[in-house]
């Protein structure tokens, strides 16, 4: 179904019944990447499966600034009560979950329980962000000039995907052409407006989080591994969960095992 909400068509999947669970997938990513956890999640949780701005079949404006993280987390607040949900339990994974920890921080009353995939805080430093807009710029740039294959091309080879290299041929041939279905301008605009160079830093606000918070990483991540390590340091109520022989998206490396450690966080009280 297809929601407006503050001059934006947002693409919005509901299935199954129970307690809202909002899924926020990553960068190059729709809505459609949850499908395949239907059956394990459905009969315990009402999936709202949600394409970001910029992704999927939701709107992708040409103003980058439009794609802001406060305005994305406000987007779906107001994509939520039209829905009727008050509150819901959030899974983000990677930009998604740089979402979900932005919106619990911001609607603390909102969210139930937090899974974060692979998931920062974003950037500590005015310094360090100020590098990755540029590069973010440049990679913008590429995608603009070169076109959305070209990009997807390059976005398989970086060193963050390298241990999807194993994947069946099926499932990277499907993950490919999700990403291809993105584009120039939603791609483009999320890098510039909803990058980590864009987005303030959580980091000093994650001791207010208030909801009970699960953070997963794969133990061959070692960067998000290590990001994670220091989150469950500063974050009150939560637990971390490394899955083994994994990289950056558990969710597509080891999903049953993701999907049952999800199903059993939800379940817990």
């Amino acid at each position: 179904m297809k929601i407006s909400v503050n001059g934006i068509h947002y693409h919005v999947e509901v299935v199954g019944e129970g307690f809202p669970l909002v899924l926020l997938h990553g960068f190059t990513g729709a809505g459609t990447n949850w499908r395949g956890f239907s059956d394990k999640w459905s009969e315990q949780s009402q999936l709202i499966m949600v394409d970001i701005i910029g992704h999927g079949e939701s709107d992708a404006p040409s103003d980058s600034s439009r794609y802001l993280m406060d305005k994305v987390v406000e987007d779906l607040a107001a994509l939520l009560s039209k829905l009727g949900v008050d509150c819901a339990d959030f899974l983000g994974y990677s930009m998604g979950g740089r979402l979900a920890l932005s919106f619990a921080l911001a609607h603390p009353e909102m969210v139930r329980k937090l899974v974060l995939e692979s998931a920062s805080p974003g950037l500590k430093t005015e310094e360090e962000r100020a590098q990755r807009r540029e590069s973010d710029a440049k990679l913008a740039a590429f995608i603009s000039t070169e076109g959305i294959e070209k990009f997807v091309d390059f976005w398989e080879e970086i060193p963050l995907f390298q241990t999807q290299l194993g994947l069946p041929e099926e499932v990277r041939k499907g993950i490919r052409e999700q990403r291809l279905s993105n584009s120039v301008e939603g791609l483009s605009g999320s890098l510039i407006g909803m990058g980590t160079g864009a987005q303030m830093s959580n980091w000093e606000a994650l001791e207010q989080l208030t909801s009970e918070t699960l953070l997963i990483t794969g133990s061959l991540d070692k960067k998000f591994c290590q990001i994670a390590s220091e989150m469950c340091q500063l974050v009150k109520n939560s637990k971390w969960i490394v899955v083994d022989a994994c990289g950056h998206a558990i969710h597509v490396e080891q999903d049953e095992k993701f999907g049952t450690i999800v199903r059993e966080f939800l379940q817990s009280t």
